[in-house]
């Protein structure tokens, strides 16, 4: 029974928030146990509720800098917007999970939730519209408390005060409970955000001590997490249940739906305290990982040790200014930017490596969750400035993933790539590092591991090792992967070239060049090749699969490793800032798909999404710095607020924030691996890097206000500094680098001696591409090849030989009557391009095609000739050649044209079980002559089940044998449904075919 009345909870609470509002005014001291903070740390500027709205996806709990433990409150696991587990719109909470993922654009963790409440317990947390339904409780913003270190807030429905704390790898919980003869505390193993467990497992050791582990299928293919939870107060009674059923007896259970709860008699205001150690290696390493760090129970010494910590973090890089909202929204990114990457291993170090196995660290800690699409371009640049022996850890961990996985990583996530994002930007992390002076790893192994991502075949690489460019029809966001690739690829060269392999340096500083194969001279942006041709209609703010969540705007001046190439490839400084300009002013409006993540935008540049991140930056190498300094502001001054929905876009790890970090104090790395910042616009009169007493770089912004953002003149250390740009060193070697701000544009920077160059001297030669030429034709086709230079010269070849070799030199157009392949090289100063190849079908005569069933306006494989164009898709579902059915049977009908004799029909279908695309549960083909009788002649049904859900494409053949007929009729059945042990289970399933054959 419950003695606290309803009445009484606001009376109640209001005691509680008073007192931590006391509390916060106390002074923080190593000699006492008090969560004081005084009004100077740096720590009162961090609100971790920004974000926590609009499309931030971050979550306000407690964790330390990297820490292993995110301990959080849950509001919601579905939903884009619920990626972290919490949004700020919502106003019920479901319990607080271990670990959670910071500003993703795919929700996954969220392990072992406990919540603690009154009565009668109640275990599924209910909707959040409904919570008398379930275990969630509502709440008020007014009511929680959210900074470094702590985290607290009223439960409503239950007369419950929760506060958090955490070290890094254990959450500690204090609950302090109402007057009550049934309070409980609910740990729910079922629980994750958006992913879906596979088995759970929960031990009661005592009445103090609780571990247990799950397992879950999700972003992450497969993920254990273990526990060991150690309470405060010996619980009275405690039951395991298992798929709702309480399981009378046990003290021990595994299975897919396993739950526990603890429950007391408490006295009013009573607190009960929860020790829970996470370990991604072993129940032993969860009690390990607990024992060490949380020895005691004095919650309010690990809250103030947290504090403190958070602290040490935050005053890396101090900032001075009058400007309150601006401190918060600096120190509140530079928290957000030292979330991620996590800590992986264990006290001990041992951790989970990519192969499964446990491994052990034995110099450093092992790190997991790498973002790298978003945080190459400023996250990991800001480490280095910050904490370079971190740095090496984490490239450490890199070479690592290598060694157990085959492959630095791309998007990692607790030892499983996830294969999300394109690119191998492990690459620019190694690259920056290491002419950085940043080398405590094996330098020969980091190449090695390098080269070898490199060097696959997967992801469009093969197409881009061949013809210098990635074709749209063959893999999708083709220009985007063409365009990252080759930046990666430069950073390879720099290094071989510095570590003497000169061979190396020559293929990979020609592959640095591919980007110019993806410009089109008459749009001057990047643009898609099918098939060898120009893609049309080419629409340059229609956000399409040949780009990664973007438009040919937002990936055009993509070129970090070439600035002043792009800009002659636009035609000089004039043209090229002509055309940065247009980007800026241009129509904000969106064609084509829905793109939830492209946001934040100031003309069609997104700042929500990362490949715009550096193009404010670009001027600065046309010797116009104050346009830079002009959107800058813009972009600091408008799309960063102090409000739960502050971010204009995705967190993404730390991206976000770590671009107005270092936007913030002035400066900004457009091409990590270089050891080159351009310099904007400072935000702030004074901002210091510290690294260390003796060396700390200060920038000064004299006459700053918010119309004073131009940069008059600079100094470094006393003497005129006229370049828009600073070296790495010159920032370790401490200093001060002094601008005079003004509102007017300046000179400063403008001369050709003081940009910063972005260049590449070598030789290269773009390839060719089709001016004419049908992949897909009835009676004949014409084929005419050009050149983006003028001056290069087009060998072909029609026979399927190598042009490069025959030198059949190309000079008038090509006529195809029949179905064949056209290759061609470009040759200039006795110089070759890579080869490209295109293909071109044709369609037997008379044939056509009619679909009785509705496909999606997703994958539209081309139509319904797409169908019988002789076609084919990789296995990347994305990509043109597929015909997509979401929910709905396949039912086709092919007109041959005549009666005639067929040997072989066949149905080409994709699986991407992940992607909730399956095989036909049944397949039929049937024949006729007349179109109105039909005879089956084959029927083949698939088994769909978790043990059978290889991905791949398979074709379904029928061999006849002296048959004739004019029209065939394919059938094919959808699942309908994601079946219960899918992850989207209920969903609707996809059917995905891309060619149906008849011979």
């Amino acid at each position: 029974m419950i003695k606290l009345s309803k009445n009484t909870t606001a009376i109640y609470h209001g005691m509680i928030k008073s007192l931590m509002a006391i509390i916060a005014l106390c002074v923080l001291s190593s000699g006492t146990n008090s969560l004081a903070q005084n009004n100077n740390k740096l720590t009162d500027y961090v609100d971790p509720f920004i974000g926590t709205g609009g499309h931030g996806h971050t979550y306000p709990g407690v964790s330390l800098p990297f820490g292993m433990v995110q301990l959080s409150p849950d509001t919601d696991t579905q939903g884009w917007d619920w990626c972290s587990g919490y949004h700020y719109s919502d106003s019920t909470i479901m319990g607080f999970s271990h670990i959670h993922l910071s500003g993703t654009g795919i929700g996954d963790y969220g392990e072992i939730l406990f919540m603690p409440g009154t009565g009668d317990v109640k275990l599924n947390p209910g909707p959040k519209d409904a919570p008398d339904a379930g275990y969630r409780s509502r709440f008020s913003h007014d009511n929680e408390i959210a900074r470094p270190g702590y985290y607290s807030v009223f439960l409503e429905d239950y007369s419950i005060n929760a506060e958090l704390t955490a070290t890094k790898r254990t959450g500690f919980h204090k609950y302090t409970f109402p007057e009550c003869e049934q309070s409980f505390i609910l740990i729910d193993l079922v629980h994750g955000i958006q992913d879906k467990t596979v088995e759970a497992s929960l031990e009661v050791l005592d009445n103090k001590t609780i571990r247990g582990s799950r397992r879950s299928r999700g972003w992450a293919a497969d993920h254990t997490v273990y526990f060991y939870a150690s309470f405060s107060k010996p619980f009275k009674t405690f039951a395991i249940t298992d798929s709702g059923k309480v399981l009378a007896g046990v003290n021990k259970a595994s299975g897919r739906e396993v739950k526990a709860y603890v429950q007391y008699t408490t006295a009013d205001n009573e607190d009960v305290l929860v020790k829970v150690g996470i370990s991604h290696t072993s129940l032993e390493g969860a009690e390990k990982n607990l024992k060490s760090e949380i020895p005691g129970w004095d919650f309010e010494h690990i809250a103030a040790g947290a504090a403190s910590e958070w602290e040490n973090e935050l005053s890396k890089v101090t900032v001075e200014s009058n400007n309150e909202k601006n401190k918060k929204i600096f120190y509140t990114a530079l928290y957000h930017s030292v979330l991620n990457p996590n800590t992986f291993s264990d006290v001990d170090g041992s951790y989970t490596r990519m192969d499964g196995k446990i491994g052990q660290a034995d110099d450093g800690d092992i790190y997991t969750v790498f973002s790298l699409w978003d945080t190459f371009r400023a996250a990991h640049p800001l480490f280095t400035l910050i904490d370079p022996d971190r740095v090496n850890d984490m490239i450490r961990t890199m070479i690592a993933k290598y060694e157990e996985g085959g492959l630095l990583p791309v998007w990692e996530l607790a030892a499983n790539e996830t294969e999300t994002m394109i690119g191998y930007h492990s690459i620019p992390v190694i690259a920056d590092a290491y002419f950085k002076g940043i080398r405590d790893y094996d330098v020969d192994k980091a190449f090695e591991a390098m080269k070898n991502s490199a060097m696959q075949d997967r992801h469009g690489l093969k197409y881009y090792k061949q013809m210098g460019y990635i074709p749209a029809e063959l893999e999708s966001e083709a220009v985007s992967k063409t365009l990252e690739y080759s930046y990666d690829d430069w950073c390879i060269a720099q290094m071989a070239k510095d570590l003497g392999r000169e061979e190396d340096y020559k293929y990979f500083i020609t592959r640095a060049q591919y980007y110019a194969n993806q410009f089109d001279p008459e749009t001057k942006l990047m643009r898609p090749k099918k098939n060898g041709k120009w893609f049309e209609p080419f629409d340059p703010y229609s956000v399409s699969g040949d780009y990664t969540e973007a438009n040919a705007w937002q990936y055009s001046f993509f070129v970090p490793q070439d600035v002043n190439g792009l800009i002659d490839l636009c035609g000089g400084d004039k043209a090229f800032i002509d055309n940065l300009d247009q980007l800026f002013t241009a129509s904000g409006d969106l064609t084509g798909r829905h793109q939830s993540d492209i946001t934040g935008l100031i003309g069609q540049y997104a700042h929500g999404n990362e490949p715009s991140h550096h193009m404010a930056y670009l001027y600065n190498y046309a010797g116009m710095p104050s346009r830079t300094q002009e959107i800058v502001h813009e972009i600091l001054s408008t799309l960063y607020t102090a409000n739960p929905d502050g971010l204009s876009g995705n967190e993404d790890c730390g991206q976000m924030s770590a671009w107005y970090v270092l936007s913030a104090a002035g400066i900004y790395p457009v091409r990590p691996g270089d050891g080159t910042y351009i310099i904007g616009t400072s935000n702030f009169n004074k901002t210091v890097f510290n690294q260390g007493r003796e060396n700390a770089f200060t920038i000064v912004a004299n006459n700053l206000s918010d119309e004073n953002y131009y940069i008059k003149s600079a100094t470094l250390n006393g003497k005129d500094y006229p370049y828009s740009y600073i070296k790495h060193a010159d920032i370790m070697a401490g200093g001060e680098l002094v601008f005079e701000m003004s509102s007017k544009p300046g000179s400063w920077g403008t001369s050709e001696e003081s940009r910063p160059v972005s260049s590449i001297d070598a030789p290269f030669v773009t390839v060719p591409y089709l001016e004419r030429g049908e992949r897909v034709f009835r009676d004949s086709t014409i084929i005419s090849i050009a050149s983006i230079d003028k001056k290069t010269k087009v060998f072909s070849s029609t026979d399927g030989s190598d042009p490069r070799e025959k030198n059949n030199l190309y000079e008038k157009p090509i006529v195809l009557k029949k179905s064949g392949t056209v290759k061609y090289v470009g040759w200039e100063d006795s110089l070759l391009s890579e080869t490209v190849t295109s293909v071109f079908n044709k369609i037997p005569e008379g044939r056509t095609i009619k679909l009785s069933t509705e496909y999606s306006s997703k994958y539209t494989g081309g139509g319904a000739l797409g169908l019988i164009d002789g076609i084919k898709g990789t296995t990347n579902f994305h990509t043109p050649a597929w015909q997509g059915y979401e929910g709905n049977d396949l039912e086709a009908l092919i007109d041959l044209g005549k009666v005639q004799n067929i040997e072989t029909i066949t149905a080409t279908f994709l699986q991407d079980i992940r992607s909730w695309i399956f095989y036909p549960l049944s397949i039929e083909y049937y024949v006729s002559s007349d179109g109105n009788s039909f005879t089956k002649i084959y029927e083949i049904e698939n088994l769909v089940s978790e043990s059978n859900n290889e991905s791949g494409i398979k074709e379904f053949s029928a061999i006849l044998k002296n048959t004739e007929a004019r029209f065939i009729k394919v059938l094919a059945k959808n699942v309908g449904v994601c079946p219960d042990w899918h992850l989207g289970a209920g969903g609707k399933s996809w059917i995905f075919i891309d060619e149906i054959s008849i011979y």
